[in-house]
């Protein structure tokens, strides 16, 4: 596949691999995890499945596109990426606590970025077989399981945060959590509710899916939401974050346009991008 690959090309590239990975990450749980509270056992397996996936992933897209980098969790160039050039982008399993409990959202999420845009991206939740894709400006898609068929996306329609259900993530630092718990106390007398689904890149799939009005979350890499991040905004969410910051480790917003002032001005109001 020649490097100046259209973004179509790179999804059905990135789809074929994370479908593999998935069922990767989906065997290795089968075999090893049957007792969760065997925890040092069960975190050695988490921790294999993360790198083997991984590595099974890497191994792949250098066998059919040699050129490119990869920016991974576990492993992939740390290097700047070449002008030009694709950058893949993943998570070999997002969720990995989800994954060692068994809950069913976690997911394997890989986008391809040239000169530090996403072009494509994919979020194959392995637990479900729900996955939603997108290419810039080609639109956000959900492949239904059952059928095989794709429905296109748009977000919510939801216009009042006081409505909302909002999706947030935390940190494992204690500190940084104890900010985000006090952020979260003030934020849900002024929305419908609020959820913590336990991975970011099915977090943001599901606000373009409307499943969440809108999410936001302190602390995000750039493989918790490279992929996620492209179909949210193919969907018509902004994604950035506060006070016309990129979307980057301080904040995360990811909401309908209607909704994404308020929740900003709610979040800004709140000091969510501060503490630890």
């Amino acid at each position: 596949m020649p490097g100046t690959s259209t973004s179509d090309e790179l999804l059905s590239l990135a789809v074929r691999i994370a479908r593999d990975a998935a069922a990767t990450a989906r065997r290795m749980r089968a075999e090893a995890i049957t007792d969760v509270q065997t925890k040092s056992t069960d975190t050695d397996v988490v921790t294999a499945a993360d790198r083997a996936v991984e590595r099974q992933v890497v191994e792949a897209l250098r066998a059919e596109r040699p050129g490119d980098s990869v920016l991974g969790e576990e492993y992939g160039d740390s290097a700047e990426p070449v002008a030009g050039a694709v950058r893949w982008i993943l998570d070999p399993i997002d969720g990995t606590v989800n994954y060692l409990y068994g809950l069913p959202s976690w997911a394997v999420s890989l986008a391809a970025e040239v000169d530090g845009a996403v072009v494509a991206g994919v979020v194959h939740n392995a637990a479900t077989g729900e996955e939603w894709t997108a290419t810039l400006g080609g639109g956000a898609w959900r492949v239904v399981a059952e059928t095989g068929r794709a429905r296109r996306l748009s977000g919510s329609v939801r216009t009042e945060l006081g409505q909302a259900l909002v999706g947030t993530g935390f940190g494992y630092d204690a500190a940084r959590r104890a900010h985000q718990g006090a952020v979260v106390a003030g934020l849900i007398t002024r929305v419908r509710d609020i959820r913590r689904i336990g991975a970011a890149s099915v977090d943001l799939c599901m606000a373009a899916e409307g499943m969440l009005d809108a999410y936001f979350e302190k602390g995000l890499n750039p493989w918790d939401h490279a992929a996620g991040g492209l179909v949210a905004t193919e969907a018509g969410l902004l994604v950035s974050g506060l006070a016309g910051a990129p979307a980057g480790p301080e904040m995360l917003i990811a909401a309908p346009p209607a909704l994404w002032g308020p929740l900003h001005d709610a979040l800004s109001d709140l000091d969510a991008a501060g503490g630890p």
